[in-house]
């Protein structure tokens, strides 16, 4: 599991970076919007801390784009205004839940360790293409060439996963915390499992497959 934190106040980054470490919870710390943004784009998080009140790019903005970019990455806002507008402009662009400074160190703790455990429910029901490939959660289903390969629950979750973060690599461990859930007795076998019956269903495409990345996951990819 590892949590984007987006914050600009050097005095609340640091101590709570400090503290989700202690609750392992690893947590990577960026002080605008606009890196904060970038970093949204770039890696997988299981939860985004997203202040309101940034530099360069506000809050609201930056979780306008990601969620325009089909990030579907639970976010906690943060705000200091007790702005009931604020709260419901935020729900309205795709935040899942927020907190008003100050707040207690351990209900930060709790609310994100509960948006993580949303994340294995999340998929996005709309279409999605790449290559030759369409991916259609709705159905269960990859379409290629014509050929129409269905798809197991498991399957559909881990290609949403893998299609939606096209030529990033992502972990195992990942995959096995958002499909299999915390708490499961899946091991990094039954991920490679998985990934060999979606490399057979892949068969029939010219240009996308699944590689690893040795060490550290798996990518979907386009020659």
């Amino acid at each position: 599991m590892r949590i984007l934190l987006v914050e600009d106040e050097i005095g609340i980054s640091e101590p709570l970076s400090k503290l989700m470490e202690k609750n392992n919870l690893p947590t990577d710390v960026v002080y605008d919007g606009v890196s904060g943004f970038i970093q949204a784009q770039k890696n997988i998080y299981d939860v985004i801390v997203l202040d309101i009140m940034l530099p360069e790019m506000n809050g609201l903005e930056v979780l306008r784009r990601v969620r325009e970019q089909g990030i579907h990455t639970p976010v906690l806002l943060l705000t200091a205004k007790d702005s009931i507008d604020d709260k419901v402009k935020g729900l309205e662009l795709g935040a899942d839940d927020y907190l008003t400074k100050p707040f207690s160190a351990k209900e930060l703790i709790a609310r994100v360790r509960a948006l993580s455990r949303r994340r294995p429910e999340i998929v996005d029901s709309e279409k999605a293409s790449f290559g030759d490939v369409v991916f259609n959660p709705d159905n269960a289903t990859l379409e290629i060439g014509g050929e129409v390969q269905s798809l197991t629950a498991k399957e559909v979750h881990i290609m949403d996963i893998l299609i939606r973060n096209a030529g990033k690599v992502v972990s195992k461990e990942h995959l096995l915390d958002t499909v299999w859930g915390f708490e499961s007795d899946a091991m990094d076998n039954t991920v490679e499992i998985y990934i060999h019956y979606l490399r057979k269903k892949l068969q029939p495409s010219q240009n996308v497959k699944i590689i690893t990345k040795r060490g550290l996951g798996y990518s979907l990819v386009k020659e």
